[in-house]
């Protein structure tokens, strides 16, 4: 993708810490901008999914003005119509460290509804965070002794599957990376692709998944251009792509696409986040 709404805007630039509660630094960004050059279009979504937000940095003050700290997940659920852009959560988040709060249930129900309007669909938070683990029986791909040499951009021709090997089985690979399309910041994550059909080419993923390496796009966008690119090259029957992506300014985000009628994957932190 290389355009998006964000001339004018305060994204990429140096800002002013927020000194007082402000719904208004939230970015919602169309998901539709990064979905036309998939070919998705409108509401006919070839996935479900959400986004999961860790957030490990949350405070806001008491009514006598004592500060309180938590940590909080968010899900912003695949199908509304805009991402919120990270860098304005991040500000948005800080906001709240001047504020004063009845409680921290009066904090959920407020960045619930900002959020949530942001989106254009509900987002819940719940305090606390997942769990540590890795994937059950997930195979490493990154082990595989693999020449490589394109970096980008993403090329889904890279990926190989045999139809004459119907298989079910988990991938797993460290190895992604690709870069903010507003800071130019490099953007890290594990990555785990669930699936049912013809054998995907391990090496040939692993190939594909390095294609992405100085690749500009937003984590959602390319977690969805992962997923548009297994289901049409590879034909699974059953799919799931998840990315957990590292912390960013006390945030990380974990984009989750799926086949329709698929269950979510159990909410869980990588080790390297």
């Amino acid at each position: 993708m290389t355009s998006h709404p964000i001339a004018g805007s305060p994204l990429g630039r140096e800002t002013a810490y927020p000194t007082h509660y402000d719904p208004g630094l939230l970015y919602p960004i169309p998901r539709a901008l990064g979905r036309a050059p998939l070919g998705i279009a409108g509401y006919a979504l070839p996935f479900i999914g959400h986004d999961r937000w860790q957030v490990f940095e949350l405070s806001w003050l008491d009514t006598h003005g004592k500060p309180q700290v938590a940590t909080a997940t968010l899900l912003v659920p695949a199908d509304s119509p805009s991402l919120i852009e990270s860098k304005s959560l991040k500000l948005y988040l800080n906001s709240f460290n001047a504020g004063r709060f009845a409680d921290a249930e009066a904090v959920r129900t407020r960045i619930e509804a900002d959020l949530s309007r942001a989106a254009g669909a509900p987002v819940v938070l719940t305090f606390g965070l997942p769990r540590q683990g890795t994937p059950d029986a997930a195979f490493c791909i990154d082990t595989l002794d693999v020449a490589i040499d394109h970096y980008g951009p993403p090329d889904a021709a890279l990926l190989q599957a045999d139809a004459s090997q119907p298989v079910e089985e988990t991938l797993h690979s460290a190895l992604l990376k690709s870069n903010c399309p507003v800071t130019g910041q490099p953007d890290w994550a594990d990555i785990t692709v669930a699936y049912a059909g013809p054998r995907i080419d391990a090496a040939s993923l692993l190939r594909y998944l390095a294609s992405f390496r100085e690749h500009a796009e937003f984590h959602e966008q390319c977690v969805e251009r992962i997923f548009t690119d297994l289901l049409v090259h590879c034909a699974p029957q059953r799919l799931s792509v998840e990315a957990r992506y590292t912390r960013r300014g006390g945030l990380d985000i974990n984009p989750w696409r799926a086949t329709p009628g698929s269950g979510a994957p159990g909410a869980m932190r990588s080790p390297r986040q």
